[in-house]
């Protein structure tokens, strides 16, 4: 069975993902409206998160030790971090309530620190690639695995544009801003190389002036 992969996010005009408050509540609501069965998300994502929207990274308790009983139709967050920088963070995603649990991906250079840290907690994890996360290998162990289809990602561009390259994305989710962010733009398709030409699926504005544009690829 072959994944299927969704980029969303949220920009302005001008393509930035940053520089503005994006509408939070229609972004995510799209989001769920996919009914992915998992969320990719970057170390860095989480990182800046806790640094933004966090009071500091609370201590651990028993509980954050074992894999949490939820209802199986929620969806996993899986979490590169070949690099083991989530270290003593990734609790605070494990008791996200609306996280059915959280798989790891790592590579062969990931620190076995980081690995026994892991195994100590429960935590799930896939080993793919050498130096740096196999996103092809991984994902294909993910449905292997975890029968995981369908993954949408929607936490910046790094990933996103990895996954680009990589030719294994089928399609992009944009919920465009009626504003222009200008000399601070973040382009989020800047490091793509050439031109990608998309077909629109989908076009849908809404009374806050956003525009969703879906494309496949």
């Amino acid at each position: 069975m072959k994944s299927e992969i969704i980029i969303h996010n949220s920009v302005s005009l001008d393509g930035s993902l940053t520089g503005f408050m994006p509408d939070m509540g229609l972004h995510y609501k799209i989001a769920g409206d996919y009914k992915p069965d998992a969320h990719l998300i970057g170390a860095d994502t989480i990182i800046k998160g806790n640094e933004m929207f966090g009071e500091g990274i609370p201590d651990e308790v028993p509980s954050d030790f074992e894999q949490p009983q939820r209802n199986e139709e929620l969806p996993w967050w899986v979490i590169t971090d070949s690099h083991g920088r989530l270290k003593g963070m990734l609790h605070t995603c494990r008791r996200f309530e609306y996280c059915r649990d959280v798989i790891i991906l790592v590579s062969e250079s990931t620190p076995q620190d980081y690995l026994s840290h892991l195994k100590e907690r429960e935590y799930r994890y896939i080993t793919a690639g050498k130096d740096k996360v196999d996103l092809k290998v991984a994902v294909s162990k993910l449905v292997e695995l975890f029968h995981i289809i369908k993954i949408l990602t929607d936490t910046g561009r790094a990933l996103g544009n990895q996954l680009i390259k990589l030719e294994m994305v089928n399609e992009i989710s944009l919920l465009v801003h009626p504003l222009i962010v200008g000399e601070n733009c973040y382009p989020m398709f800047s490091d793509v190389n050439g031109i990608l030409n998309l077909k629109l699926k989908k076009s849908e504005s809404f009374e806050n002036g956003c525009v969703w544009n879906v494309y496949s690829l």
